[in-house]
């Protein structure tokens, strides 16, 4: 007589409760992209009906700069941390931490594939963005650079915060490598003006480098000559994000290596 498969049903769903239920980081993301979307699209819905904060004729324009520069942010930080990501993968981590290489060298060629991946997509997306809706990323000139240039500094701080996490937590905390970009967009006005937000939530958008960029490129579209004092509070930011990213993973190492979490890494 076969087995009632039931049991064993049960034993593969009690062992992922058990996963879940014993490991915040993976119950964290059970609630993180459901409140994502939410957030992302609640308050984007909310300045969409406001009359997009004043630029009734533009929202369109906005979403279209917006996607385009948050792509480059994403894929710099996930240049990083992926890169750090397929070391752990292939069990090469410790090869790379015991070769006659500093860690900011290590860092620097994570942020070089960053840039590569930016070089790679930004081409292809603002062709398409083009050809289809006639929306010409040219058009924003010199600021062009500007724009890409602090985006990919957050996005390297986002994603050395992110290797710090995976060091410190192991291979649990690998989710918020894809996540730690998106924990922020809710917060750093992509698609809708820092004036949407709840008055609470403000200051936590001002304090990121990428809310400042995005408000700029909506002054760029519609004409208004703030966007050069955006644009300099944003690089002044990065830097300050940039030491405390550099100065957190430089640290977690430190223990890592002491505690042997390094090593636990590498091998699970």
């Amino acid at each position: 007589m076969k087995s009632v498969p039931f049991p064993a049903i049960a034993g593969v769903v009690l062992r992922y409760l058990y996963l879940y239920t014993r490991n915040g980081l993976r119950a964290f993301e059970l609630f993180f992209w459901p409140l994502n979307s939410l957030l992302v699209w609640g308050f984007l819905t909310r300045y969409l009906s406001e009359g997009g904060g004043g630029n009734a004729s533009m929202p369109v324009t906005f979403l279209l700069g917006g996607v385009l520069l948050w792509d480059v942010q994403f894929r710099a930080a996930q240049g990083v941390s992926v890169s750090f990501l397929e070391d752990v993968w292939t069990r090469n981590l410790l090869n790379v931490f015991v070769a006659p290489v500093r860690t900011w060298e290590v860092v620097a060629g994570f942020c070089a594939v960053g840039l590569l991946r930016v070089l790679v997509t930004v081409p292809v997306l603002s062709l398409v963005a083009y050809l289809a809706f006639r929306f010409n990323i040219l058009d924003f000139n010199l600021w062009l650079i500007a724009f890409y240039g602090n985006l990919l500094l957050f996005g390297w701080a986002m994603g050395m915060l992110a290797n710090a996490m995976v060091m410190r937590w192991g291979q649990a905390a690998e989710g918020l490598s894809w996540a730690l970009p998106f924990l922020i967009q809710p917060f750093t006005a992509v698609y809708y003006t820092v004036e949407t937000l709840p008055p609470l939530l403000r200051p936590v958008s001002l304090a990121l480098p990428s809310t400042h960029v995005f408000e700029a490129m909506r002054f760029a579209l519609a004409g208004d000559t703030r966007l050069g004092q955006g644009l300099g509070v944003a690089f002044l930011l990065n830097l300050i994000w940039l030491g405390l990213a550099g100065f957190t993973m430089d640290r977690v190492l430190r223990i890592a290596r002491e505690k042997g979490l390094l090593t636990k890494v590498a091998t699970q």
